[in-house]
């Protein structure tokens, strides 16, 4: 077992979950992602395999059909997998999220009928609130949902029946092809006057479709996979509704205006997730960089007796050992019931961060075949900077940081 990332006070459950987790990625992800990344290949054969495990339903309750785990030991298993693939760990995570809100904030009749079956894998979910044209700025969403059921105008959807029909675009859906179930937050402005704050009036809607690209139901069409640097293998789609009919009684809880809030939640607990991401990826490149760096000989001895490359590794190690540490601190703080935005926006600022700088240091402990797509450090060097931007950019964490520093240390004077 490596010294490096180790989680002190774990049950013997959370222990025997993570070891069979490493067990598959180190047979199952490794051996093959650097080929499928390559190719930009869905990798079915991993999903199906993290199915049987029981990993899409590690934090959903036990009477859904769930392993009920915590937050913690979620984020380790993401942690886990993003050391073997990233990508996986993005098939993951929106399911997760989107099954964490429903738990969180569905009602009933919702968790009955979603949570068994994405327990099970049957149900995949992804989530959307990005348009092409605001990126992080979700205040200033324009898609929108317009009652119809011959002028209701009262917020507690479910109970008065009928359908809302959305239009807009939106954008970065992680999974849109291959998901079945998406919670899409759109403007909703019924029931709320004029001059309502942009956030009290966003409703999130749990929206059915097929998998697949083109039109998947009527009203919905996914165009197709947005082709990138990296984090390949998970389809990254658009999504155009053009008068998707959705039932009153797929509002998210139930009641209109509280979108914002339940994706907010979701993304808080996302954050945590990709910080997890960037410690796996972090782990691996400093795996790479310290093995390569005993193989390689320079000057007539292995490069890892250079000084120079030892400083590398001890740097690399060192931020590996602060963001897991970090990242752990945060889930725990959610788990325990806490106010966790803080945590969780520092834990994903650093590791985000170390993850880019540890990637570039084994890039270039490689030298030359770093560069070299035969070797596993390039397909890690592009995919480190989509950390720098998912849920929510460094600079928007650094923002969240700041507020939530000057609530806490407000100045009496």
């Amino acid at each position: 077992m490596a010294r490096l990332a180790q989680t002190h006070g774990l049950t013997d459950v959370q222990q025997e979950i993570l070891s069979t987790v490493r067990d598959f990625v180190d047979k199952e992800i490794i051996p093959v992602a650097t080929d499928l990344e390559h190719r930009d290949e869905y990798p079915q054969q991993i999903v199906d395999g993290l199915k049987e495990l029981g990993v899409f339903g590690l934090m959903i309750p036990e009477e859904y059909g769930g392993l009920g785990e915590s937050l913690l030991t979620y984020a380790l298993c993401v942690e886990e997998i993003a050391r073997g693939w990233m990508s996986v760990s993005g098939i993951i995570n929106t399911h997760f999220i989107v099954a964490y809100m429903l738990k969180q904030h569905g009602t009933q009749e919702q968790k009955e009928y979603f949570l068994p079956r994405m327990a099970a894998g049957e149900v995949r979910g992804a989530f959307s609130m990005s348009e092409p044209g605001l990126g992080s700025d979700v205040s200033a969403i324009t898609s929108k949902a317009v009652k119809d059921d011959g002028g209701t105008s009262h917020s507690s959807a479910a109970e008065n029946g009928g359908e809302y029909v959305l239009n807009g675009q939106k954008m970065w859906l992680t999974n849109g092809g291959t998901s079945t179930l998406v919670a899409v937050l759109v403007r909703s402005d019924e029931g709320h006057p004029e001059g309502t704050a942009p956030h009290k009036s966003m409703t999130t809607f749990l929206v059915e479709k097929e998998p697949g690209f083109g039109e998947v139901r009527p009203g919905l069409t996914i165009p197709g996979k947005i082709d990138k640097m990296g984090y390949k293998g998970v389809d990254t789609t658009e999504l155009i509704m053009d008068g998707l009919r959705i039932p009153a009684n797929r509002v998210l809880g139930g009641v209109t205006g509280r979108g914002f809030y339940q994706m907010m939640d979701g993304v808080e607990v996302g954050r945590v997730n990709v910080a997890a991401r960037g410690c796996g990826v972090a782990q691996r490149a400093f795996e790479l960089g310290v093995q390569y760096a005993q193989q390689r000989h320079t000057f007539g001895k292995p490069i890892a007796q250079h000084q120079a490359i030892q400083f590398k590794l001890a740097e690399m190690a060192t931020k590996v050992e602060a963001a897991h540490a970090m990242m752990v601190n945060a889930a725990r703080k959610k788990d325990s019931g806490e106010r966790n935005d803080l945590e969780a926006g520092m834990a994903k600022y650093l590791a985000s961060e170390y993850c880019k700088e540890v990637v570039e240091d084994a890039f270039r402990i490689h030298g030359g075949y770093g560069f070299s797509k035969e070797y596993e450090i390039e397909r890690l060097y592009r995919e480190a900077p989509m950390l720098l931007i998912g849920e929510g950019t460094a600079e928007i964490q650094k923002m969240i940081i700041g507020r939530r520093l000057l609530e806490e240390y407000r100045f009496q004077g």
